[in-house]
């Protein structure tokens, strides 16, 4: 079952008020007003959940039931908001890299309007200042703890993005706007921490395939939702798709311009309901929601070969500088190819190889003799002449060239090096439960992490040995 970060409710709207007394009931009066339809069979509760508020089966569930629909005017967006025109007309100069700068001004706006229409919602919301997010960890610590896993780094472009776009775009909007973002609202910090519940808490409506070339995809919060709590082996999803009700076991009729939520596997009385984020490694999960899943529960979880640590492997292997030229020329047409990237990495699951092609690729050039490789470049690629004992799927590892094998391992092994600690030490502290209790709840996270992803590395290893 998913540890996950605890779930706080705010307290009041920012800058003063006071909390209500009873946020369920407040949220539930909210939901009849705006006509998000709750079935009798589901609870908002904290009690028998993983994390905080989450929702509760009363009576057993059956799949393809419908939990509830939300209408597409409870969402809460950038067009929902009580400045959608305003931040239509100025789209322009709010475009951003991330394209949430729209959404998270809307945040800000309705944080601090007394009278928001959102305000029971915003009740049933995390704590703000004690958010779990990597980003929010002292950096001494989340180096400490997280390195080799990638979540520093990504935490490190994170708050680079987020102070630039802060001051470039948000402030300067806020304060050509003081009637609508009163001062306390203005504040580096608040949209620091708005980013990571945007980042944890919204969704992300699939685009229509001549959709996907434009600009980014915004977010948009989804009420009821957002209170379910994930897991890898998930017993619900939301469809975006216009309701249709047809002849299954659905007990309330929604309404029809509606996202749902719908029973994917059954469900017994007294068991949490849980969405899915999406295939998501816990490195991923932490990053971006502030918590893991542990081990072996994340099903998904997946372990980094960076690209640049291939080509450092390939290296070590070379002894006069021609090779090493040639092997240059290599990467150069691989990059050529677009299979390999300065920044990339494959990416390693338990039970396949989620970058195949492109890792496959890679061993392939770069283990070919030379003469072989001459006639490959002036060919330009391979086109669809590929071997089926060249598939690198996780079983078939064994079988590919000593070559190949030999590579793939002094790959892993340089990646195992980028970790403090060994595959050892981490098996000592999660076999001893007196000494796992006794860590900190962030150095438990830590560890499930650096666990899940060296128990895959060494997977490999035995693989290529």
């Amino acid at each position: 079952m998913a540890t996950q970060a605890k779930r706080r409710r705010v307290a009041g709207p920012v800058g003063g008020g006071d909390a209500d007394p009873d946020p369920v009931a407040g949220f539930l009066s909210w939901c009849g007003q705006v006509g998000l339809e709750l079935s009798p069979k589901v609870a908002v509760s904290r009690q028998g959940t993983v994390a905080g508020y989450g929702m509760v089966a009363r009576e057993s569930v059956q799949p393809g039931e419908l939990l509830f629909a939300v209408p597409r005017a409870a969402l809460l967006s950038q067009h929902t908001c009580s400045i959608g025109g305003l931040l239509e007309r100025e789209r322009g100069a709010l475009q951003s890299q991330s394209g949430w700068v729209p959404l998270l001004l809307a945040l800000l706006h309705e944080l601090q309007a007394p009278a928001s229409p959102w305000s029971p919602y915003f009740a049933l919301w995390p704590e703000l200042g004690r958010l779990e997010h990597p980003m929010f960890w002292p950096e001494e610590e989340r180096r400490r703890l997280l390195q080799g896993t990638g979540v520093p780094e990504a935490v490190e472009k994170d708050l680079a993005n987020i102070r630039s776009e802060y001051y470039s775009i948000v402030l300067p909007f806020m304060e050509a706007h003081p009637d609508l973002f009163s001062p306390r609202v203005r504040s580096l910090e608040l949209y620091r921490q708005l980013v990571a519940l945007v980042m944890a808490y919204s969704f992300q409506e699939p685009l229509e395939e001549e959709e996907d070339e434009k600009e980014p995809n915004s977010p948009l919060m989804v009420p009821a939702a957002d209170i379910l709590n994930h897991l890898a082996n998930h017993n619900a999803n939301l469809e975006y798709s216009p309701a249709f009700v047809g002849p299954g076991p659905s007990f309330f009729l929604p309404p029809q311009n509606c996202l749902r939520m719908v029973a994917t596997q059954p469900i017994p009385k007294g068991h949490e309901i849980f969405n899915t984020y999406g295939q998501m490694a816990n490195w991923q999960l932490i990053h971006m929601y502030g918590f893991v899943e542990p081990y072996p529960d994340n099903t998904d979880d997946t372990a980094d070969i960076q690209m640049v640590t291939v080509r450092e492997a390939a290296l070590q292997g070379t002894k006069a500088e021609a090779e090493r030229l040639l092997l240059y020329e290599r990467w150069d047409f691989l990059c050529k190819l677009e299979m390999v990237g300065e920044e990339g990495a494959f990416v390693i699951g338990r039970e396949e190889v989620l970058t195949e092609e492109e890792l496959t690729s890679t061993l392939k050039v770069l283990c070919m003799p030379a003469e072989e490789f001459r006639e490959f470049k002036e060919k330009d690629g391979w086109g669809d002449n590929k071997r089926e004992e060249d598939s690198l799927t996780i079983t078939n590892i064994p079988n590919l060239k000593a070559s190949w094998k030999q590579l793939l391992r002094d790959s892993v092994l340089l990646t195992l090096q980028t970790y403090a600690t060994d595959l050892k030490s981490e098996q000592d502290l999660l076999s001893n439960k007196e000494v796992y209790t006794k860590l900190s709840w962030r150095e438990q996270q830590a560890l499930q992490v650096r666990y899940g992803q060296k128990m895959i590395l060494h997977q490999l290893l035995e693989l290529t040995s």
